[in-house]
């Protein structure tokens, strides 16, 4: 393991995230499962997300847009409050799973939609009719 790389993704990891997000990955791995936390740290958060070809607001929606399409509402509930800790509007998120329900399909649409309407109403319940600013 590349323990710079790991440190620089697992700080990213925290701040996109959050920490207890993070920690609570991390308790909940045991000797099996450890080393794949320790490889999407190093690689997904500390190769990828650092990256400086895409800002990370860009990099949190493309991510909303594929966890729709693969239809993973649990990732899709992560991801969003890791849209809002980057700078993401409500507004935006509602429109990138609104442009991903054209391309992958109703249901997919429908369970990214309703992952995402709870987190963000759990963010600022005025705000979470329609992904309204």
């Amino acid at each position: 393991m590349n323990d710079a790389l790991f440190e620089k993704g697992l700080e990213a990891r925290i701040e996109v995230l959050g920490k207890t997000y993070v920690q609570r990955a991390f308790d909940d791995s045991d000797e099996f499962s450890e080393p794949f936390q320790e490889f999407i740290t190093q690689y997904c958060w500390g190769t990828v997300w650092n990256r400086d070809g895409l800002p990370r607001q860009t990099r949190s929606l493309l991510t909303l847009a594929v966890l729709t399409a693969l239809s993973k509402p649990a990732e899709v509930r992560t991801h969003v409050r890791g849209a809002l800790n980057n700078g993401c509007s409500p507004t935006e998120i509602f429109e990138v799973l609104l442009q991903a329900t054209v391309y992958c399909g109703v249901p997919a649409g429908l369970e990214a939609m309703k992952a995402a309407q709870g987190v963000i109403a759990e963010h600022s319940p005025e705000e979470a009719e329609r992904g309204e600013d």
